[in-house]
């Protein structure tokens, strides 16, 4: 969508999110959370990521109709050139390039940082797509240049069915012996 605007978030954002997070916990597995968090707690993951990594938001005259985000891979230092991944579009704006413009945003900001491999959790329907759980995110991930790297089985109960988790993975930089230590995001300049 050419007016699409791809902002840093902010905290004030936290309410618009959360509703846009919300119809995802309550609607579907692609998430495996099953009660939403709160403005509140929404608010304070929000600052806890924004923390170290970027945070953005897709407006849409004025609305916010997507966001994402990177954070932590795994919590030890050989890992901390890795991030992992989430994004998220408000239902009648999935389809329409809005997913594609966080993460291609977020993929420059995480270059920047110094990061050097993204990745991504994702449900993955087990038997076959239902009305929770389809192939979607997969698809996206795979037309943004990530490649399966694991299958995990049978490993999320929703809605009282089992789902997969996949993990899959984008390198967006070279890895050479000895990189430089990414930096915190609010320490760089942001356009």
């Amino acid at each position: 969508m050419e007016d699409i605007v791809i902002r840093e978030a902010s905290l004030s954002d936290a309410a618009e999110l959360s509703q846009i997070y919300a119809y995802y916990v309550n609607n579907t597995a692609i998430t495996f959370e099953d009660v939403a968090p709160t403005e509140k707690e929404f608010a304070e993951r929000m600052k806890g990521i924004m923390v170290f990594y970027p945070y953005l938001v897709a407006e849409f005259n004025g609305e916010a109709v997507g966001y994402c985000y990177a954070g932590t891979f795994k919590n030890r230092s050989a890992y901390d050139w890795a991030v992992e991944t989430t994004v998220y579009v408000k239902p009648g704006f999935a389809r329409k390039g809005t997913g594609a413009a966080l993460y291609a945003a977020l993929e420059e900001r995480l270059k920047n940082q110094g990061i050097k491999n993204m990745y991504a959790c994702i449900a993955s329907p087990a038997q076959g797509e239902d009305e929770y759980l389809g192939y979607g995110s997969i698809n996206f991930h795979k037309k943004s240049g990530f490649t399966l790297c694991g299958t995990f089985r049978l490993c999320g109960n929703k809605f009282g069915r089992w789902y997969d988790m996949v993990w899959m993975e984008k390198m967006i930089s070279d890895h050479n012996a000895n990189p430089s230590r990414p930096v915190p995001y609010g320490s760089l300049k942001h356009d």
